[in-house]
């Protein structure tokens, strides 16, 4: 794709990090330095139950910063669930700063609540057209430090909050740059206790965002924008490139390791710093199909349960959903970049005997190899679906734009339901 002003400039945004084991027993004093009197801490009830949030909440106190915790996150976030904690933090506030305890939920939960109690409107003013208005915010937000207890969002260094609209059984989000936490707090010693099937779905998540990233569109393949036009997701750059390079080779050597053997101190450590480069990478590069087919695809579920989650209710999370059509996806795009989809191969298995298979089908067959080593579904039919519901997902993941945006190549609708058909039995 050629312009007549092709883009020269590519931005790039990350919070404040502070990694390492131990690095949780400081954010009281990491609150204080932001000038911190009153914290609000979002968690869900699974892991309020394991008293981590509590601890995060008492340790403060040493620095004269009062916490109010709210635990009423729900796991995989919904419209309604977000409104319940803004109304939440309204009645019980005012905070001057945020901090997120949990996995990707959490999170971005927080990220709404942040928005929403220093901006004027509604959930869905904010939410990404053509689901929502996709109105930026007028007034700065509060500081948020996000605290992962799960490897794989990558929500401790985006731009982005994701939910599931009930009303139109999409998932869809919010994007902007005052999204972002001011400090990420990666302690690897909080992932210690999450469950194989965990471990495997949103391990599957830092997978896609380094993938995604990586084959993304070159920053210089769009037209030269304004500087108010400038968006988070500006396409591979060498920066994100860096990041997710490494993402991949953490992932070669501790996955597989770390969903068999959840006790494995060095695998966990290594997974925790994949999701760390992978959000970092693809924060500002962005993510392209495989997200943009996850969101229906989780969305529009019906009787799906996976193993390790909690509650009964029909679900399938968001680094699974991702996983589903990676392979295809991938197949899909390797025209846009063939020396990036097997240097991407490469690097996430090293040893494999190239000779077995052609090069277009090299990605697909390390990441189905992968998945089934895991245990991620094997495909789209797993998880309840079947080729007569390819149109209602494929209408839902044409709703994703900003996603498709970035993408290497343009799919079509029939791209898109090729994609899906192809996904319903991967082996």
């Amino acid at each position: 794709m050629t312009h007549a002003t092709p883009e020269t400039v590519f931005t790039y945004g990350s919070p404040q990090l502070k990694f390492g084991t131990g690095a949780s027993a400081e954010i009281g004093y990491d609150l204080a330095s932001l000038g911190t009197r009153r914290a609000l801490v979002v968690t869900d009830p699974g892991i309020s139950a394991t008293g981590l949030p509590q601890r995060v909440a008492e340790q403060m106190k040493a620095y004269d910063v009062t916490a109010v915790v709210f635990d009423g996150v729900h796991v995989e976030p919904t419209d309604e669930s977000m409104r319940f904690a803004v109304e939440f933090a309204r009645e019980n506030g005012p905070f001057d700063a945020i901090v997120a305890v949990g996995g990707g939920s959490s999170i971005d939960t927080a990220k709404a609540v942040n928005l929403l109690i220093t901006n004027d409107g509604d959930l869905m003013d904010y939410l990404n057209a053509p689901v929502g208005n996709g109105l930026a915010p007028a007034n700065p937000l509060l500081p948020l430090v996000a605290v992962p207890t799960t490897t794989g969002t990558g929500a401790e260094s985006t731009t982005v909050c994701v939910l599931d609209v009930l009303s139109l059984k999409v998932k869809t989000g919010i994007s902007h740059a005052r999204l972002r936490p001011t400090l990420a707090v990666v302690d690897p010693d909080l992932m210690m206790s999450q469950p194989a099937g965990v471990t495997a779905a949103s391990g599957m998540d830092i997978l896609c965002h380094a993938l995604e990233s990586y084959t993304a569109r070159l920053y210089t393949s769009y037209d030269r924008k304004e500087p108010a036009q400038r968006v988070p997701y500006c396409g591979a750059n060498p920066i994100s490139d860096m990041w997710s390079e490494k993402g991949l080779s953490l992932l070669a050597g501790s996955f597989r390791q770390a969903v068999a053997h959840g006790d494995d101190t060095l695998a966990r450590g290594d997974m925790a710093f994949a999701a760390t480069f992978a959000g970092l990478g693809f924060g500002n590069a962005g993510v392209h199909i495989p997200h943009a087919c996850a969101y229906p695809i989780a969305g529009r579920v019906r009787d799906f349960h996976p193993a390790d989650y909690p509650g009964d209710e029909a679900m399938v999370p968001h680094g699974m959903a991702v996983s589903l059509t990676a392979p295809e996806a991938f197949r899909y795009t390797f025209d846009a970049d063939p020396e990036r989809h097997l240097r991407a191969a490469r690097l996430l298995a090293p040893g494999f005997d190239e000779s077995t298979v052609d090069a277009r089908d090299l990605l697909p067959t390390v990441l189905a190899d992968l998945m089934r080593d895991i245990g991620i579904p094997a495909g789209i039919g797993e998880v309840g679906y079947t080729t007569g519901d390819i149109p209602d997902l494929v209408e839902g993941a044409l709703k994703q734009q900003r996603l498709l945006a970035t993408a290497p190549k343009q799919p079509s609708e029939e791209d898109l339901a090729g994609i899906f058909e192809r996904s319903v039995t991967l082996w």
